[in-house]
């Protein structure tokens, strides 16, 4: 099996804006490839994003770097896993 590719996606300056950025993840999730994942880099733990993912196949994993958390989001389509 190939390694999994992660795209980034930096949250922090929309916010920083006052915009709301699911419009912008969500975008970012339908435009992966089954090989790719995705980065969110946030200056909070992003639980509701993490449930909603979640609800649609997708796993996660969450760190902490340098002051904010990134979550990595992946779908797991392995015969074993459906």
């Amino acid at each position: 099996m190939a390694a999994r590719k992660f795209k980034i996606l930096d949250v922090r300056p929309i916010l920083a804006k006052g915009i709301e950025p699911f419009s912008k993840i969500r975008e970012s999730v339908d435009a992966l490839a089954p090989d790719e994942g995705l980065s969110v880099i946030a200056p909070f733990l992003p639980s509701p994003l993490i449930e909603k993912l979640g609800s649609e196949g997708f796993q996660s994993r969450v760190e902490r770097q340098n002051g904010s958390w990134v979550t990595h989001f992946w779908r797991d389509d392995s015969p074993a896993d459906r």
